[in-house]
Parts: C-alpha cells; structure tokens; sequence
C-alpha cells in the first residue's frame, strides 16, 4: 500500500520529465509550446474557473465501460476529488494518473472517492484506463462540456494545435475539431458540493501534490 510520504513527490517526477525533455526538444518546439502557456495566462482561464467556497457543479458522465456517474450520488457517500486530464497521449497526465493509482488508499481511508474527466473518446480513456490499472473512475467529457462548467477550458493556439495534431492525432482522441483542452485542475468538493480545496495553473506540467488533497480531506473532519 501507498503511504503519504513517498520518496519523491509528483511535481518532482514531473519536474525531472519536464527538464529531460527540454535538454533534446527542438528549439522551435520549445517556443510554441512556452507561447501556448503564455496564451492560457492570456485566456485568464484561472482567474474566471470555478475556486474555494464555490458549489461544484453537478454532471452525469459515462465511464470506461458505459456506464453513467453521477457526481451527486458520490457525494451521497463521502468528499469527493475531482480531477483532470488532458488525454493518454499526455506524458504528464499518465505521470499524474499512475502517481494518484498510487495514492488512492491514502484518499479512501480520508472516506473520499477520486473521478477523473478528459475530453477523451470512450474508447481512448478506457485505454487510458487499462494501461495504468487505474481503480478509479474515469469519466469521457466529449466537448468539454463539463469542464466548461467548471471555466477550465482553453482553446490551443494555432502552432500547439498543429504540432498536437501531427504528432497523435487529438482530434482522433477527442472525436472534434474544436482544439481546446481542459485545465490539469483538481478539485476536493465536501458532501454539501462546495469545494474546499482548489487545483489551477496554466503550465499544464505543474499538478496537485497528494498531501495537498489529503490536508483537504484531513480539514473536513475537524
């Protein structure tokens, strides 16, 4: 089983993936996908996405297998951390999946359930899924629509737009045309549906860190 303190946390691992692959990635590459970051900030998608003391919106969404997940009724039964990614052929989001794989005992035995969106096709997160033996549920927001809700939704620049398009085909991923990605956030919402812990950046490479979720958790029984 998974402990709180592990060696070397997620941001870390993300930090080191990050750095390897800026020692080797062309400069250009480079420029368009700082420029991206840069246009996110732009976008101001933090600043106007849904934060502390806000009520989460409630959502029906399907799972890897079909079958449909209501976040109210999780809610029925203890918190709930809720979180993003932007697809399986993200580096950094299978890093951050297979990381809270780890750390799901240690967000159960706080009574909470972890769900995770991407605007993914059914069949891409069930991959996605399968490959990382995730127990947790992961849930296809085709369109976004969700996160949209929750004002976590970015379109790509032109240039991030084309390079993601020829290297994996993220319209094929995400069954549109439309270019726009979600946020990396993470959200702790308590049993009434008001979020108490808040995950936001617009560098798609920083994430929640473990003991920040479960301090949320832990700040819900006192």
């Amino acid at each position: 089983m998974s402990t709180e303190n592990n060696t070397i946390g997620l941001q870390a691992t993300l930090d080191n993936a990050k750095n390897a692959w800026e020692e080797k990635a062309p400069e250009q590459i480079k420029e368009i996908y700082a420029a991206g970051i840069a246009d996110v900030t732009r976008q101001n998608v933090v600043a106007n996405a849904k934060k502390n003391e806000d009520i989460a919106p409630d959502f029906s969404l399907t799972n890897a297998t079909g079958k449909e997940v209501k976040l109210s009724d999780y809610l029925k039964k203890g918190p709930v951390v809720l979180t993003w990614y932007r697809g399986g052929w993200c580096p950094y989001c299978n890093m951050t999946l297979h990381y809270l794989q780890e750390q799901l005992p240690n967000i159960q035995l706080k009574g909470a359930n972890l769900l995770a969106l991407t605007p993914e096709l059914p069949d891409k997160s069930m991959s996605t899924a399968e490959k990382h033996h995730l127990q947790f549920e992961v849930l296809s927001d085709v369109g976004n629509k969700v996160a949209k809700e929750y004002g976590i939704v970015f379109k790509l620049t032109d240039d991030v737009a084309a390079s993601y398009q020829k290297g994996f085909d993220l319209h094929g991923y995400n069954g549109d045309e439309s270019d726009e990605l979600p946020l990396a956030a993470t959200y702790v919402i308590d049993q009434s549906g008001k979020i108490v812990y808040t995950f936001l950046d617009a560098e798609y490479r920083n994430r929640a860190e473990a003991h920040d979720i479960l301090k949320a958790l832990d700040g819900l029984k006192k």
